[in-house]
């Protein structure tokens, strides 16, 4: 599965350290309430209200700023979960980090992700 999840993405498995500087733009959508509780992939529990996302190929453990590109607002999340598997969608944020920077009601928006740590 790994294998796979790999060799579907520009962004090669790295330790956060040799990724420091990542760029990617894309859409981000955030996790409906069903998945509350549900352990992520990488072992941890999941929790709405936690400044949390999923990426594809990211290092659990990064630290990833995500803006809004349409408001400038962004917000500072950790890698905790694999996904989202909906083309076009590059990052799926909890719901209190998806609040942060955009409105609820859109369900997705346009965004710009950072990798800083």
């Amino acid at each position: 599965m790994l294998s796979v999840l790999t060799g579907c993405s520009s962004v090669p498995m790295k330790s956060p350290a040799d990724i420091i500087g990542y760029t990617e733009s894309g859409k981000a959508s955030f996790y409906a309430m069903k998945y509350q509780f549900r352990q992520t992939a990488s072992g941890e529990r999941f929790n709405q209200y936690s400044d949390t996302a999923a990426h594809k190929t990211l290092p659990f453990g990064s630290k990833v700023r995500v803006t809004n590109r349409k408001n400038g607002q962004s917000v500072i999340v950790k890698i905790n979960d694999r996904g989202p598997f909906i083309k076009g969608r590059i990052i799926d944020l909890s719901r209190s980090a998806f609040a942060a920077i955009g409105n609820l009601d859109s369900g997705v928006i346009e965004v710009k992700i950072e990798v800083i740590d």
